[in-house]
């Protein structure tokens, strides 16, 4: 966010909050204030079972008509189908995602997708054309090496003596 000249403010856990201090960003002064008061926000959580639904339909009607929420760690962040129903209420006004309630995305029957206000993108909409091929590129010849009985890159070497 400071890259695009914006003022962060973080909200978490005490954990999260300290190291958001430590490392010198504002801390919202409760959950309530957090989702009203910001204009973008982006989650960056894990989906385990404390983090599953951490996102209620209460935080995202709370959020500015104006405001946007990314997603791009995992669905189950947010309540299951609240940020369909609060992008149809405008509470928040715009939402942008590359995951969804239900993965993989086959037929096109998420809600989101056909919501004008929700930019959606495949789970890898942060990768171009370079990296992915490169990504590929790796895998092949690794795959190649090994099956020529090279292996290369292992990352417990000590395996190979066991074959």
């Amino acid at each position: 966010g400071r890259a695009f000249g914006m003022k962060v403010v973080c909200w978490g856990r005490e954990g999260s909050t300290s190291r958001a201090r430590t490392d010198g960003f504002e801390v919202a002064p409760n959950r309530e204030a957090f989702y009203e008061n910001c204009d973008v926000i982006s989650l960056h959580l894990p989906a385990n079972k404390e983090t599953y639904g951490i996102v209620t339909a209460g935080d995202l009607a709370r959020m500015k008509s104006t405001a946007m929420i990314v997603n791009t760690s995992r669905a189950p962040i947010i309540s299951k189908g609240a940020l369909a129903e609060a992008l149809k209420k405008g509470r928040p006004g715009h939402a942008a995602v590359d995951v969804y309630d239900e993965e993989p995305l086959i037929g096109a029957s998420d809600p989101l997708l056909k919501l004008p206000n929700a930019l959606c993108t495949p789970h890898l909409g942060y990768n171009d054309f370079d990296a992915f091929e490169k990504f590929y590129d790796g895998a092949v010849d690794r795959r190649l090496a090994f099956a020529a009985g090279q292996p290369i890159s292992v990352l417990n070497p000590e395996a190979l003596s066991k074959r």
